[in-house]
């Protein structure tokens, strides 16, 4: 039965269901129980681990259910062995299908595949078109998470002078958000005519992207007394509140010397409660590549894990196309700037899959 999963791929689900075993156990003892930090943290790691192992579980049993067939194959009784012929090839077919399956499932497990994650846009070169451009990529994010069902949370915003966005911060929250949006980190290049071109040139213009796994409060821990608070005017729009009611907030996390701003609210609390999870996000981001830094310089052209401001894609208005420089593949624009992305995030997602598992 080893050809429907490797050796090296059975030894990790293995471990895996070794693991899940010990956290059912550690789950229910007292001194987790009496710990409310590790408690969420052990549940996190079982919430990852169990979809893994029950498939794992059923692929077993459809595989001794193969071995009981195959062993019918030479039965003295021909009636027998006929049926279990007969049995054998939708069996075999479903433990493929099984292992299939599995193996995504791994490959979803490890890291932060799980998490809901923080999109950051940002205009790039390109004055006034490039925040327009931005704005447009934040509706195509916006249009594509409701189409998924995953819930939208503006954590900031920095409007442009003539429309768009400056920068826009999005938490995206499902399960797997962060799986399906990992390889949208880098440059979005347009090519179109702006609507403020009168002589109808194409322009080229930018906006960069990048995705961090949204961090949650057992992942950093950030001490009150490493916080400093400043409650200003919030801008924009919003009437005498505006005017009168200091409700944004910028916190700055004095170690690191690491500063968000956020003003969507009008409660100055919930401010610092979205300013105070953005914060814990990016710490958890910086940690994170910096390990990766360490570990080795080519860890870092991955996307996601540090540079964000390689091109990886081109969106081209006048030819209804978008090229994604990464597959060499092209996809109608049109249907993208709709919010279909899974055409493009599922060709990505198989592109790394096909990597990973010869790397298992």
């Amino acid at each position: 039965m080893s050809q429907f999963l490797r050796t090296t791929v059975r030894a990790r689900l293995d471990r895996m269901a070794a693991r899940s075993a010990e956290l059912l156990q550690l789950a229910s003892s007292p001194e987790v129980l009496a710990n409310p930090p590790r408690s969420a943290s052990v549940q996190r790691e079982l919430g990852a681990l169990l979809p893994v192992v029950q498939g794992y579980e059923r692929f077993l049993a459809v595989e001794v259910a193969c071995r009981e067939a195959e062993a019918l194959l030479s039965d003295s009784d021909p009636e027998m062995a006929a049926l279990a012929r007969e049995e054998l090839g939708p069996l075999r077919e479903t433990a493929v299908e099984h292992a299939a399956a599995l193996l995504d499932a791994l490959l979803r497990s490890e890291g932060d595949g799980a998490r809901s994650a923080v999109l950051e846009i940002r205009a790039g070169t390109g004055g006034a078109e490039a925040a327009l451009w931005a704005g447009e990529l934040r509706d195509l994010y916006v249009r594509w998470a409701d189409r998924r069902g995953f819930a939208i949370d503006l954590l900031s915003e920095s409007a442009g002078e003539v429309g768009g966005c400056k920068e826009v911060v999005l938490a995206v929250r499902g399960d797997g958000v962060f799986h399906e949006l990992q390889f949208e980190s880098g440059g979005h290049r347009v090519q179109r005519v702006p609507a403020t071109e009168s002589q109808g040139r194409i322009h080229t213009s930018a906006a960069t992207v990048a995705v961090l796994p949204e961090a949650e409060e057992v992942d950093v821990e950030i001490r009150d007394a490493d916080l400093e608070m400043q409650a200003v005017r919030a801008s924009g729009p919003g009437g005498q509140n505006v005017n009168k009611v200091s409700s944004a907030v910028r916190l700055t996390h004095l170690p690191s010397g690491l500063s968000v701003f956020c003003q969507e609210e009008r409660s100055q609390l919930k401010n610092r409660q979205k300013a105070l999870s953005l914060l814990r996000t990016r710490l958890l981001d910086a940690e994170r590549t910096r390990v990766a830094d360490a570990r080795a310089a080519d860890r870092r052209a991955q996307v996601g894990s540090g540079d964000r401001n390689a091109r990886i894609r081109t969106y081209n208005f006048p030819q209804n196309r978008l090229t994604d420089h990464r597959l060499g593949q092209n996809f109608p624009l049109a249907q993208v700037l709709e919010g279909k992305l899974e055409p493009v995030i599922e060709a990505l997602l198989a592109d790394d899959r096909e990597r990973r598992i010869a790397a298992l």
